[in-house]
């Protein structure tokens, strides 16, 4: 198990681009290493990711530890600025 960032390579949001890259650069400043999971390769990623994180019109970015979802982008930083990332990522 570890860290799963879906993101997507492929966006015209503004939004999504910049909170991709926070998420990124936190958990890269606080050494936690994490794979990328591109969902705009195919529909069925971005399916697995909306129905992991239980909610059919999730999008990018949604972080999970393995299959056990944490949460999206507003939580990630919520969690940031309580300083429980280690919480909010499910890490022991």
């Amino acid at each position: 198990m570890g860290v799963k960032l879906y993101y997507t390579t492929v966006t015209a949001s503004r939004e999504v681009k910049s909170q991709q890259a926070e998420v990124m650069r936190i958990l890269e400043s606080k050494s936690i290493p994490y794979e990328l999971v591109d969902i705009s390769v195919g529909n069925e990623v971005r399916e697995e990711m909306r129905s992991k994180a239980g909610n059919p019109t999730a999008v990018p970015p949604q972080i999970f530890n393995g299959d056990q979802y944490c949460g999206d982008y507003k939580m990630f930083s919520e969690a940031v600025e309580a300083d429980t990332v280690g919480d909010f990522l499910k890490m022991a």
